[in-house]
């Protein structure tokens, strides 16, 4: 069953087996380990879409989710990631449904979802994650307990990407 207090939940996306696409499991390890007040983490793995009925369940107040995102930027970049951009995007994914997807489900039981793209630098079967998407992680770690006040993570925009 569900904590039903919490007001914030993170899932975590991604396949820990693929370099730097690991970077979502692998905050999820990083909470286990530095837990966060008022958090519910969720590692959805490389199929997301298996917590769907959770975390509609769970009704947090705000969700955010994280995954490795193929943006054009320089490794270790991160981007709060418009809704509507994700389609659109060319999204690195090693998942088996739409992230769009994902969201749409959870849209009508969360009224708040974040969506934080890092820029992978290598993904590619048993390569260990790179130390500046390695770094991004601990960075947004740090960052999350501040989500109500903004992360401090500018916006993607694909025209200067």
């Amino acid at each position: 069953m569900p904590d039903t207090t919490s007001r914030f939940a993170l899932l975590c996306v991604g396949n820990s087996m693929m370099g730097d696409d690991g970077a979502g499991p692998r905050l999820a390890e990083i909470c286990a380990e530095q837990p966060l007040s008022g958090w519910t983490v969720v590692d959805g793995g490389a199929a997301p879409e298996n917590d769907i009925g959770f975390l509609r369940e769970l009704r947090p107040d705000y969700l955010v989710i994280v995954d490795a995102t193929d943006m054009g930027l320089a490794p270790g970049e991160m981007r709060i990631i418009d809704e509507n951009d994700i389609g659109e995007m060319f999204m690195m994914t090693t998942h088996n449904l739409p992230l769009t997807f994902l969201i749409q489900q959870l849209r009508e039981d969360i009224p708040q979802i974040t969506f934080v793209g890092i820029q992978p630098d290598v993904v590619a079967f048993y390569y260990p994650m790179s130390p500046v998407v390695e770094q991004a992680v601990s960075r947004l770690h740090q960052l999350l307990p501040r989500l109500e006040s903004g992360l401090g993570i500018a916006p993607y925009r694909a025209d200067i990407a």
